[in-house]
């Protein structure tokens, strides 16, 4: 199919990134703990020992990475990495859904490994600071930041709701979460999310097989269904922008599933009527 951009079958397929210095799509499979990227016709990927999920980029060669343990600064010529903010320590989580926000900061999701009932939370690393933000989440998603800089998004796929949260001038929280989008009533999962231009947001249905795009006011105004039931991770990048990116997964299929679902897994990519930002680059120290 021509919206195949990598047929490699991720287990877990989350994090779409792309990188604005270098031209490239990167993304990962979580439990398969593994980052991944391609260029062209050429593979690429980058194993831990440990479950990753979200990345930003630094610089031209360096990206943060999320894992369950903390955050980590990668060279990816070398693949070597150093800490660079920790987790507390509580082996029964992981990290989820991150992205980097306007400031040159960092929001990333903990969950639980059998994704637990509220054992989550939504943090955010900025300036050498890792502070946590929204406790009691059981499936973060759905990180994201307007162009204008005033606003940040959050989901709890459990709940299917999204959420919106005005920023301060140097990006926290200036006032309490306000819900966006309740999914609930259409059986919809928020998964995760990209913003365009416009302000329009980009959101991944885990188990419906599509991205969705919402106006601001909350309005359905797009969708883009795909060959894979879930579907989890957007991102818009491109030389001009204008190519919807998205991950999927296998985790929790049978067999069987597998079978009559061959493309469940592998990572999509088709070119769209809108135009993407820039991933933000992340300041450290």
């Amino acid at each position: 199919m021509s919206d195949i951009f990598d047929a490699r079958r991720c287990e877990l397929g989350e994090g779409a990134f792309w990188h604005p210095e270098r031209q490239q799509f990167f993304w990962f499979d979580i439990t398969g703990k593994a980052l991944l990227s391609r260029e062209r016709d050429k593979e690429f990927q980058w194993q831990f020992d440990e479950c990753v999920s979200a990345a930003g980029w630094i610089s031209r060669t360096e990206l943060l990475v999320a894992s369950e343990t903390g955050l980590w600064r990668m060279d990816i010529d070398t693949g070597s990495r150093e800490i660079v903010a920790d987790f507390p320590s509580e082996p029964h989580l992981r990290s989820n859904d991150g992205r980097a926000d306007p400031w040159g900061g960092f929001w990333i999701g903990t969950m639980g490994k059998r994704s637990e009932h509220e054992a989550g939370a939504v943090w955010r690393y900025y300036r050498g600071e890792m502070r946590k933000l929204y406790p009691g989440i059981s499936i973060p998603n759905a990180i994201c930041f307007d162009a204008g800089r005033s606003l940040g998004y959050f989901a709890d796929t459990r709940l299917r709701r999204v959420w919106s949260v005005r920023l301060d001038r140097d990006g926290w929280p200036a006032q309490a979460p306000e819900l966006f989008l309740d999914l609930a009533a259409n059986g919809v999962s928020p998964d995760g999310a990209v913003t365009d231009c416009e302000g329009n947001f980009w959101n991944a249905q885990w188990g419906a097989g599509r991205v969705a795009c919402y106006a601001p006011d909350g309005r359905e105004i797009a969708v883009h269904h795909f060959d894979a039931v879930r579907i989890s991770c957007p991102a818009i990048g491109g030389t001009d922008l204008d190519q919807l990116f998205a991950t999927s997964a296998q985790q929790g299929m049978t067999p069987e599933a597998r079978l009559v679902e061959p493309h469940a897994g592998m990572t999509f990519c088709r070119r769209v009527q809108a135009k993407g930002i820039e991933e933000y680059r992340v300041v450290l120290g």
